[in-house]
Formats: C-alpha cells, sequence, structure tokens
C-alpha cells in the first residue's frame, strides 16, 4: 500500500486570491484625450473615468477566506 502525506482539512484562513490580503480592492483611473468625458467647466474637461476603491466582496472586507 502506498503512503500519501496526507494534510489537514483544517489549515486555518487563507489570504483572499481577490485581493491579496489587502481587504479592500484599489480603484484604478484611466485617462485618454479622445473620451472628452466631464465638462468640468467651460473650458475644462476631465479626461479621466476612474473606478472607486471598493471593499472586496469575496473576503467581505477581512483580507481572508476559509
Amino acid at each position: 500500500m502506498c503512503n500519501v502525506n496526507k494534510t489537514s482539512e483544517k489549515q486555518g484562513p487563507k489570504e483572499c486570491p481577490v485581493c491579496k490580503g489587502e481587504k479592500v480592492i484599489t480603484g484604478i483611473c484611466s485617462c485618454n484625450m479622445e473620451w472628452r468625458g466631464t465638462q468640468l467647466d467651460e473650458d475644462e474637461w476631465e479626461d479621466c473615468k476612474c473606478t472607486p476603491t471598493q471593499t472586496c466582496s469575496t473576503c467581505h472586507g477581512t483580507g481572508i477566506v476559509n
């Protein structure tokens, strides 16, 4: 019979693979003059589109998953 090393099913908490233990997903900004997104005033345009920083939905802001 072959001896196989069995690991315990309870290894403790693991780092969240989505946020990598950071607890939040950082927002990202992309800028491009061609988008002409939002006009701030008469002559000024905002050429950047940003996503907000959000609490990780996988680990619910704990940084670990079971």
